[in-house]
């Protein structure tokens, strides 16, 4: 399995389009539980399968 990391642009797009502002508010919110960012070179990323499996959670319990 691929294991490929996206920039904070591409997990905002994929979220629908959130804001930088949005998407820091989720990983500020612990009861979202919304995977935390590794970060290179002080950038951000998210594993991408983390992304899909926290939306397809979200999908479930909405």
């Amino acid at each position: 399995m691929e294991k490929k990391l996206l920039p904070a642009s591409a997990v905002r797009d994929i979220c629908g389009n959130i804001s930088d502002m949005t998407l820091w508010r989720w990983l500020a919110d612990p009861d979202l539980d919304f995977p935390k960012p590794v970060y290179i070179s002080r950038r951000r990323y998210w594993r991408e399968a983390d992304i899909i499996e926290w939306l397809d959670s979200r999908e479930v319990s909405a």
